[in-house]
C-alpha cells in the first residue's frame, strides 16, 4: 500500500507540474516597461492669443465695467442710500440756457455730459436729506471714438484748473482736485457752488475718462457734510484703470469680428437694401451728396432749405423715402437715414418698400430692435420730444431706430433707421 501511495503522489505532482507549465507556456509574454528615454514627450503649451491693439473703445454692456459698486458709493458720498443697478435707459434735456459764465470754459461742468455720446450706462441714489432734490447719477457716457472722450474731458480739466472763483451772473465757484493722469485714464472732482442770484446752490460734481468713455457724477451737497473730492476722484480713476484692463484682455481672448456685408445692388428695389456700417444698399458714408443721389437712379431729389438739414430721396411711388445728411460745412455723407428721423413727423412711410437693418424694417416695434441689437441705449429727449433706441459699433458706427412716442412705451413703433459715423460729430464749444 505505501509503495502505490508513493506512485500515485509522483503522478500528480507530475500531473501538476505539466499543468502549470502549459499555463505558463499560453500567458501572455510581459511586457519590460519602457525606458525614461522612449516616453511620449509632453504637449506643446497652447500659443498665447495675439495681444489686442484696436481702439480701446467700450460699447454697450461694457460700459458697466467703469461703474463702482453701490457699497463703494456709498463709501465716499455723504447721504446716498439705495443704490439702483446700472441701467441702459438715458433721459437728455437739451434745452441749453442759463447765464454765460467768465471765464467761458468754466461753463463745461454745468453743461449736459452726455450731448454727442453715442450710448450711457447710468446709477442713480437717493438723497432723502439733499437740499437740491433728492437723487444723484453717476453715468457712463459712450463716445464714437477716443478722441472725443479726450476733448471733453480735456475742457473739464481745464474748468477745475481755471474755475476756482468765476463769475456766473453773481460770484461762483468749483474747488476741484484734479488728479495726476494714471496710465490710463483721468479724473477731477469738486464742489460746485453759484450765488443767490442764480438760486444759490451747491453740488458735487466729478469726471473720469478712459478710452471713448466720460464718467460723470452728480451728488447734492447734505448741510455742511464735505464730500471727500480725492477720494471720489480716485476711486472712478481707479475703476477706470481696471476697466481698461479688463476690456483689453477681453478683446484679446475674443477678438472682434467685422460685420459681414454683400455687394448692394443698387438696381435691386429699395427693400432688399441692406443697412449696414457702411451705408444703405448703394449710398455709402463717406460719399459725396453728388455721388449719394447719383447711387439711387430711380428717386426724386430733393435738396434741403437750409444748411445741416437733410437732402431727402424719394421713391416713385412716393411712399417712402431716404434721407442723407452731410457733414457741416462739407459735403461729405455722415448719415443715411430709411423713413423719418423725427418722432414728430408725420410723414407716411411704408415699411415694406424700404431697407432694413437685418429683420428690423420700419413699421415694427421698437422692442423687436431691442431684442434683435441688444446692448444699446433707450434715449427720450425731452425739450424735442425724440426718443429712438441707439447701438453703436466698437468703430464709431451709430445705428438709430427711431420711435413714434416714448421709447419706454411697450406700443412704441419704429418710424426710421439711420446709420451714422459718429467720428465725424462736432464736440461741445465754450466760448
Amino acid at each position: 500500500m505505501a509503495r502505490s501511495t508513493a506512485v500515485r503522489g509522483a503522478f500528480v505532482s507530475t500531473f501538476l507540474l505539466g499543468a502549470l507549465f502549459a499555463l505558463s507556456a499560453c500567458a501572455a509574454p510581459v511586457e519590460a516597461a519602457p525606458s525614461p528615454s522612449a516616453a511620449a514627450p509632453p504637449p506643446s503649451p497652447s500659443p498665447s492669443p495675439t495681444p489686442y491693439a484696436g481702439p480701446v473703445a467700450f460699447v454697450g454692456d461694457e460700459l458697466e465695467l467703469v461703474l463702482p459698486t453701490a457699497e463703494e458709493l456709498t463709501g465716499v458720498l455723504a447721504g446716498a442710500t439705495d443704490v439702483g443697478a446700472p441701467s441702459s435707459y438715458l433721459e437728455q434735456i437739451s434745452d441749453g440756457g442759463g447765464p454765460q459764465p467768465a471765464p467761458a470754459i468754466c461753463m463745461a461742468p454745468f453743461a449736459e455730459q452726455s450731448l454727442s455720446s453715442v450710448g450711457a450706462r447710468t446709477m442713480s441714489w437717493t438723497v432723502p436729506d439733499g437740499p437740491r432734490g433728492t437723487t444723484g447719477q453717476l453715468s457712463a457716457l459712450q463716445f464714437a471714438d477716443e478722441a472725443q472722450a479726450t476733448e471733453r474731458m480735456d475742457q473739464l480739466v481745464a474748468a477745475g484748473e481755471q474755475c476756482g472763483q468765476f463769475d456766473y451772473n453773481g460770484p461762483a465757484s468749483f474747488e476741484a482736485v484734479v488728479k495726476d493722469d494714471s496710465e490710463h485714464a483721468r479724473a477731477l472732482a469738486g464742489t460746485l457752488s453759484i450765488s443767490e442770484t442764480e438760486g444759490g446752490w451747491s453740488e458735487f460734481e466729478a469726471f473720469a475718462a478712459v478710452g471713448n468713455v466720460v464718467i460723470h457724477l452728480r451728488h447734492p451737497v447734505v448741510g455742511d457734510t464735505a464730500v471727500d473730492a480725492d477720494a471720489v476722484a480716485t476711486l472712478l480713476q481707479d475703476q477706470a484703470e481696471h476697466a481698461y484692463v479688463a476690456l483689453v484682455d477681453d478683446l484679446t481672448a475674443n477678438p472682434p469680428a467685422p460685420e459681414v456685408e454683400s455687394t448692394p445692388d443698387a438696381a435691386a428695389p429699395w427693400n432688399e437694401w441692406e443697412i449696414t456700417a457702411t451705408g444703405v444698399g448703394p449710398v455709402r458714408l463717406g460719399d459725396t451728396i453728388d455721388v449719394a443721389t447719383a447711387a439711387v437712379t430711380d428717386a426724386e431729389v430733393t435738396e434741403p432749405e437750409f444748411e445741416g438739414l437733410p437732402w431727402t430721396l424719394t421713391n416713385a411711388a412716393g411712399t417712402a423715402s431716404l434721407l442723407i445728411v452731410a457733414r457741416e460745412g462739407g459735403d461729405t455723407v455722415v448719415a443715411i437715414t430709411a423713413g423719418n428721423e423725427r418722432t414728430l413727423d408725420d410723414s407716411a412711410q411704408d415699411g415694406s418698400a424700404l431697407p432694413a437693418r437685418g429683420d428690423i424694417r420700419v413699421g415694427g416695434l421698437l422692442s423687436e430692435a431691442v431684442a434683435a441689437f441688444p446692448g444699446g441705449t433707450t434715449v427720450d429727449i425731452v425739450s424735442s420730444g425724440d426718443s429712438r433706441y441707439e447701438v453703436a459699433t466698437r468703430d464709431g458706427r451709430l445705428f438709430t431706430f427711431h420711435a413714434d412716442r416714448g421709447a419706454t412705451d411697450a406700443e412704441a413703433t419704429i418710424v426710421g433707421i439711420s446709420v451714422e459715423d459718429a467720428t465725424t460729430r462736432r464736440g461741445l464749444v465754450f466760448e
